[in-house]
């Protein structure tokens, strides 16, 4: 077992100290009994209770030992420790009665007595549990072997001993001495004899459970059985005396057995995990399995020992001794007969298994090599040749290194040491992967197995060329783009990374630039995918072409028509030079990519490039470096795009202040903060109130309330960077819709609120055209609104405020048409705006056009304008359709569009949003008077100043407050100007807090 194995396997200090207690407790208490009997215990009488009744309380703990750990104990061991305990129990007895008659009655002990009885009982259970505790033979021919080496150990001893004394003793009615006490004289030795024999025989075939257990057991055995002969030889037995030293070795017997037990529920605490189990053999294993082969040999000689020592003292030899040295030596020569047959039988078997394992190895597809510690080829497998395309004899002999790739040697050379090193145990089988030399020249990769061999080493090889070029493929397939074979991000990411940990103080200047293709989406849509894949490979050509080839810089794809460049620096520590540098590079590569492209059919197409540049700063990290020069890559496209923007902190202070904002705002959404407010919608023809329109507003903490060009920025932006390409269009676009939804369920609650309170006046909520599309909207969810809160469907308008050309207008127009016939009618917001609401009024179901703020603004300034939103009106009115004007803040611009044909308006001249109690009041009013001035509105030039002071007089007056600004609008409309300010204020009313 190797260091390492013993360090895991040795108990820890504590349990160390807590196994040695008991021992030297053993040793003290055998040591204070030895010290008696040899000083005499101080007196005879205490000597003659010591010798009798102190070996009774030893055999008597070993008897209550054995029995109580045979109880608690199962398996096949169990028998033998109850046996123990009965043969302990009547060595106890014996000197028991022994010491009765000397101690008790105070007379010599008679010969023979019921301790000889008991005495002679001790041998038989303590034999057969020796026999139990011997591993069981697995055929019929072990166990004869195992009775053979028994009887030869006992044969042996027997003819030693009749030569020395048990001859003399068996001289019956010589010397007057009755025959029982010979008898019982002859007794003794023989059993003696059978269990040393049994003693001998389990030391060598023991089992392997409770190893020291039994190691215990046996000492404790052999000690009574030394103690046992001293005591039957004449000259100790003459002059024995209880209490004598040799008392004490009988009682350590017994103290051993007692102990015996407890050594066997320890190691059973304490024995190791089945892998620590599973180890070499150790060299004093092979010398006890060479004692048990040579045990029947040396029985012999000590049987023709005893036999030469009767001849030498000039004795004959007797029947007794001439019948069992021949019994021993037919023991042998019937022993040496089962092991011939059974060594001829294993050598058959080895022969079978020799040939069995030779066949596989030959027909194995697996390369067998095993080589010497010099490293020469001793052998090699026949399949070599279909391996390596070398025959195997050509390779036997030579050395391993020269097969080896030169630069996979040494990494080989250092694990063969490595695994040399370490422990068998611990490490059985290393494994290498490397290139081998074929017979054509070519390298192989190659990967082998290997044990130890003698010394050696065993290569189990094969052939994984194809499995390597695989895993190459893969890896490049999960590093590379498939299109344009540029690394992926994730490649890129590491390069960036491997250039940060490894840039040293010359490498100043490193940058990243990301490229993003102004204009790709219109070659999909125009030319078609084909064409446009055609460009990315043209413009990843390019891009490859124009970095520094073999100075570290590399191109990458990012996905879609984005696209990366590392760019290393070159020691400059100037940043202004290093600055202009990458600049200069960037501005070159813009210049490159913006030229035409010759896609499928000859076509020639063009597409611009927005960069962004970030440069690696002390502390950076690649995520971060990235992040840096994307966002300088979306500051590059909002500023106009084919244009080259340098990372600024301040970009990332924008973003962050936006994501922020949008945080607010969505939290706001759940916590409650929003309230709704309405602005009126009058009837031109007469000033009556015909609807109110729906208006989010959002109070902060401080109770201000930001308009929609101050908080919907952020929402729409999502819109707007989801439609460019850009990051977080998928939030924002939530965003946008969850606010919209809420738009809708408050307007509809508190129309109907309105309504059971005797104001029927219908609600125009603004609703983008993709969430009436949206497929994660629950089905028929306007209608379900408005029959929970008993809404009719006539009350509610919808504005369509989405012109995103994503959106199919065959699923929106199916949409519309289902709400159209509910009674629900459709306002195109935002009309004149451009070609979408063109678009849309040729395939909607529109009732009523509401026109853009900007058509309205000028209309009485410019002459232009006046002509275009009249042709806007005159479309409105020969479709049937109803036409609202946005933004109205003049009188002089009411007076414009009701001579232009506008049906109503909504804005400032009338009123500006209001609250829910501002808005009962001017519903309770009904109306607004509106000026009927027949004079001509002069246009193109400057206004005249003009007094409506009949208007001015009958409108509600607004105080100015927070949350004021011009316009209805959900989202940010164009600056308003005006030539003069207008005749009143304008200010939205504030809300009275809650």
């Amino acid at each position: 077992m190797s260091a390492t194995g013993a360090v895991l396997a040795r108990p820890s200090v504590s349990g160390g100290g807590a196994r040695l207690l008991p021992q030297v407790l053993l040793a003290l208490v055998c040591g204070a009994y030895a010290a008696g009997a040899a000083l005499g215990w101080g007196s005879p009488e205490l000597a003659l209770f010591m010798g009798d009744f102190g070996l009774s309380a030893a055999a008597l703990a070993a008897a209550v030992s054995c029995l109580w750990y045979g109880r608690v104990r199962s398996g096949r061991l169990r028998p033998a420790w109850l046996l123990f305990a009965a043969s302990s129990f009547m060595a106890a007895l014996g000197n028991g009665v022994w010491g009765w008659y000397e101690v008790v009655l105070g007379r010599p002990v008679p010969s023979p007595s019921a301790a000889d009885f008991c005495f002679l009982l001790f041998a038989p259970p303590a034999i057969v549990g020796m026999l139990v505790l011997a591993k069981r033979p697995v055929t019929r021919a072990g166990w004869i072997c195992l009775a053979l080496d028994a009887w030869l150990i006992a044969g042996s001893l027997l003819t030693l001993s009749w030569s020395l004394a048990l001859a003399h003793a068996a001289q019956f009615g010589g010397g007057g001495e009755p025959v029982a006490r010979r008898a019982f004289s002859l007794a003794y030795p023989l059993l003696d004899i059978v269990l040393i024999s049994m003693v001998v025989a389990v030391h060598f075939r023991r089992s392997s459970a409770n190893r020291s257990a039994i190691n215990t057991a046996i000492a404790a055995f052999a000690l009574t059985v030394l103690c046992d002969a001293l005591f039957t030889s004449p000259l100790l037995r003459e002059h024995y005396r209880s209490g004598q030293i040799l008392d004490a070795g009988w009682f350590a017997g017994s103290i051993l057995l007692a102990y015996a037990p407890w050594v066997a529920r320890r190691e059973a605490a304490q024995a190791p995990p089945a892998a620590a189990l599973r180890r070499p053999a150790q060299p004093s294993r092979a010398s006890a399995g060479s004692l048990a082969a040579l045990a029947p040999y040396l029985a012999a000689a000590v049987c023709t020992l005893g036999i030469l020592f009767n001849v030498m003292d000039g004795r004959p030899i007797d029947g007794v001794m001439l019948f069992t040295a021949c019994a021993v030596v037919l023991a042998l020569v019937v022993r040496q007969a089962i092991m011939l047959l059974d060594n001829i039988t294993l050598t058959q078997e080895l022969a079978e298994k020799e040939n069995h394992f030779r066949s596989l190895v030959q027909s194995s597809s697996d390369v067998i090599m095993i080589a010497a510690p010099t490293g020469i080829l001793r052998y090699v497998s026949p399949a070599a040749s279909g391996v390596y395309g070398r025959e195997a004899d050509e390779l036997v002999g030579s050395e391993l290194a020269s097969l080896i790739h030169p630069e996979d040697l040494g990494s080989v050379v250092h694990e063969v040491r490595r695994f040399l090193a370490a422990s068998p145990g611990e490490e059985p089988t290393t494994r290498i992967e490397c290139r081998f030399r074929s017979g054509s020249g070519d390298w192989l990769n190659v990967e082998s197995t290997i044990n130890r061999h003698h010394g050696g080493l065993i290569f189990n090889s094969r052939d994984v060329t194809e499995r390597v070029r695989l895993q190459a493929q893969l890896q490049h397939s999960a590093e590379h783009d498939p299109l344009t074979d540029l690394p992926n991000r994730s490649l890129f990411t590491k390069q960036v990374r491997h250039a940060l940990a490894g840039r040293r103080r010359t490498d100043a200047g490193t940058a990243v630039l990301f490229i993003d293709l102004d204009g790709f989406k219109a070659v999909n849509d125009t030319v078609g995918h084909q064409a446009g894949d055609e460009l990315l490979v043209q413009a990843a050509r390019r891009l490859q072409e124009s970095v520094r080839s073999g100075s570290g810089d590399c191109a990458a794809r990012l996905g879609g028509d984005e696209f990366a460049a590392l760019i290393l620096g070159d020691g400059d520590r100037d940043p202004a030079a290093r600055e202009c540098r990458i600049l200069e590079i960037a501005d070159r590569l813009r210049a490159r990519l913006s030229q035409p492209y010759q896609v499928v059919g000859g076509t020639e197409v063009r597409v611009a490039a927005s960069i962004g540049v970030a440069f690696a700063e002390p502390g950076i990290g690649p995520g971060e470096l990235m992040r840096n020069a994307d966002l300088a890559m979306y500051r590059a496209k909002s500023a106009g795009k084919n244009r080259v923007e340098l990372y600024a902190p301040q970009m990332q202070a924008d973003v962050t202040r936006r994501a922020e904002f949008a945080t607010r705002l969505r939290t706001a959404l759940h916590d409650g903060e929003f309230v709704l407010l309405h602005q009126p919608v009058v009837e031109l023809g007469g000033g009556r109130i015909t609807a109110v329109a729906a208006q989010p507003r959002w109070r902060s903490a401080q109770g201000i309330l930001f308009t929609p060009a101050e908080f919907l920025r952020v929402a729409d932006s999502g819109r707007d960077s989801a439609r460019d390409g850009g990051r977080g269009g998928g939030e924002d676009a939530a965003r946008t819709a969850e606010l919209a939804r809420w738009t809708l369920e408050a307007a509809v609650e508190q129309a109907a609120e309105r309504r059971r309170d005797g104001f029927p006046v219908p609600v125009c909520v603004r609703l983008p055209s993709s969430r009436l599309v949206d497929k994660s909207m629950p089905p028929k969810s306007v209608e379900t609104l408005l029959a929970r809160h008993g809404l009719p469907s006539g009350a509610l308008i919808l504005e369509l405020t989405d012109s995103d050309p994503r959106v199919p207008l065959d699923e929106l127009e199916h949409r519309l048409s289902a709400l159209r016939r509910l009674g629900v009618r459709i306002a195109l917001d935002g009309f004149g705006s451009g070609y979408a609401a063109i678009r849309a009024l040729r395939r909607l179901p529109i009732d009523m056009l509401k026109l853009d703020r900007g058509l309205v603004e000028g209309v009485v300034e410019s002459s232009r304008l006046h002509k275009i939103t009249s042709g806007m009106l005159r479309i409105a009115g020969d479709l049937g359709m109803q036409s609202l004007a946005e933004g109205v803040d003049l009188p002089e611009q009411i007076v414009a569009l009701r001579a232009m044909g506008c049906t109503h308006a909504q804005g400032t001249a009338f009123s500006g949003p209001l609250d829910e109690h501002r808005l009962r009041r001017a519903l309770n009013r009904g109306s607004y008077p509106v000026s009927r001035s027949e004079s001509p509105v002069l246009v193109g030039g400057p206004l005249p100043t003009r007094h409506v002071g009949h208007i001015a007089a009958h409108v509600a007056p607004h105080p100015a407050g927070h949350g004021a600004g011009h316009g209805a609008g959900h989202g940010p409309r164009r600056a308003e100007s005006h030539t003069h300010p207008p005749s009143r204020s304008n200010t939205e009313t504030p809300v009275p807090p809650t």
